[in-house]
């Protein structure tokens, strides 16, 4: 009996090293591709550049010129900060003027905001845009094809802001409302880190 316990015990120990391996990879270590992982309740995610996971292949098409593509690539060495947002989206009505100040206070540090309108039909999008002075643009993305890009993100998560650093890795996820105050800092920090322009 005392035998199996040790064998109960060591196997115990080795499925716990396991499992304790797994619960330490964050969304982002797999591959230095970003995979989402549900964060456990958290609605604020942050990651230093070791453990950030590159987004590649986001596109799609200008909700404001239709036909026209917009690709996370034609921001090559900027800091990109996605917001998933809908017009009929109350959060995305509070977020929208301080979206725009962030835009407006760190573009010329090469910053730039892009939304992804989900959920939503043209029109109602395209006033919304006009309605709050959004200069950034926006991929129109109804369906949530542009959103598989972000593997794994909850497409239902909306308002949701990814703070993607220079080389396009995640840097900091916001699953809730931001507002300039909030996400100010943590952008102008990205943006003065050391990083070549690719």
């Amino acid at each position: 009996m005392t035998r199996l316990m040790r064998v109960l015990a060591a196997s115990a120990a080795m499925v716990l090293t396991l499992i304790t391996g797994c619960a330490t990879e964050d969304a982002v270590s797999q591959g230095n591709e970003f995979t989402f992982v549900s964060p456990g309740g958290k609605t604020r995610l942050f990651y230093p550049p070791e453990e950030r996971g590159r987004v590649t292949g986001l596109h799609g098409e200008s909700l404001l010129k239709q036909g026209q593509e917009i690709r996370l690539s034609d921001f090559r060495g900027e800091v990109v900060v996605l917001n998933v947002w809908g017009s009929w989206c109350g959060p995305c009505r509070s977020e929208a003027d301080d979206l725009q100040a962030v835009q407006d206070r760190l573009g010329d540090r090469g910053v730039q905001v892009l939304g992804i309108n989900v959920r939503d039909d043209r029109s109602s999008a395209a006033d919304f845009v006009r309605n709050y002075g959004i200069t950034f643009p926006s991929i129109y993305d109804p369906s949530g094809r542009s959103m598989l890009a972000l593997d794994g993100f909850p497409r239902s998560t909306v308002p949701a802001t990814v703070v993607l650093d220079r080389k396009h890795r995640v840097a900091a996820i916001y699953l809730t409302e931001i507002t300039e105050e909030g996400l100010l800092p943590k952008v102008r920090t990205v943006a003065g880190e050391q990083s070549s322009r690719q």
